[in-house]
């Protein structure tokens, strides 16, 4: 099992990322919470990690802290959810927030992250609510890279991967964008804006 990578970024867009480790290529998929902390391609980055095996394929999960990658897989122990949506759920709400909307049993709020109804949410308060606490953590910040030549449409395209329509995508995208926003910042504030 991986547990943990440290190597050098050589690409990063929206879900997924590559880290040479001693010229072996790692590609994991990673929640947005994770692309906004990572620094220039180029520079070293240590990941925590995840690794699925199932009958027909391997993943490869990339969290930047501890409590990311807990969160995933306490997620995913709720039935009815797998690693898709606990990436949706990571990359539409901090550790800190999705804990938070646990504990207050915010149905609402849940049910704006792609891929939970409402059925999903009242479960994921039941099953989830005694562990919020334990959830809380944070990791290491490290300096954003750089967007980008078109830092819109990126921000777009890794909407559409989280599961939202291209109709919605492009429009989240649009109306909070501003003149010099690299796509992390971008996707960023449309998924801040979507929980509210």
């Amino acid at each position: 099992m991986i547990g943990r990578l440290k190597g050098i970024l050589i690409h990063k867009q929206p879900p997924w990322l590559v880290v040479d480790v001693h010229g072996v290529g790692y590609e994991l998929e990673a929640p947005m919470s994770t692309f906004y902390d990572l620094p220039e391609i180029g520079r070293e980055v240590s990941l925590f990690t995840h690794y699925a095996q199932k009958e027909d394929s391997v993943s490869l999960y990339g969290f930047f802290s501890e409590s990311e990658r807990r969160l995933f897989r306490d997620v995913q122990r709720v039935s009815g959810i797998g690693a898709k949506i606990a990436l949706a759920v990571l990359s539409g709400a901090s550790v800190d927030e999705f804990a938070r909307l646990l504990q207050t049993g915010d149905v609402t709020a849940l049910t704006r992250i792609p891929g939970i109804g409402k059925k999903t949410a009242e479960r994921m308060v039941v099953e989830l609510r005694d562990r919020a606490a334990d959830l809380v953590g944070s990791g290491s910040p490290v300096a954003m890279g750089k967007g980008p030549a078109d830092p819109l449409s990126e921000a777009i395209v890794a909407l559409q991967q989280l599961g939202y329509k291209p109709a919605e995508a492009q429009r989240m995208a649009k109306n909070v964008a501003s003149d010099g926003d690299a796509a992390e910042i971008i996707i960023r504030k449309a998924l801040q804006s979507a929980l509210r």
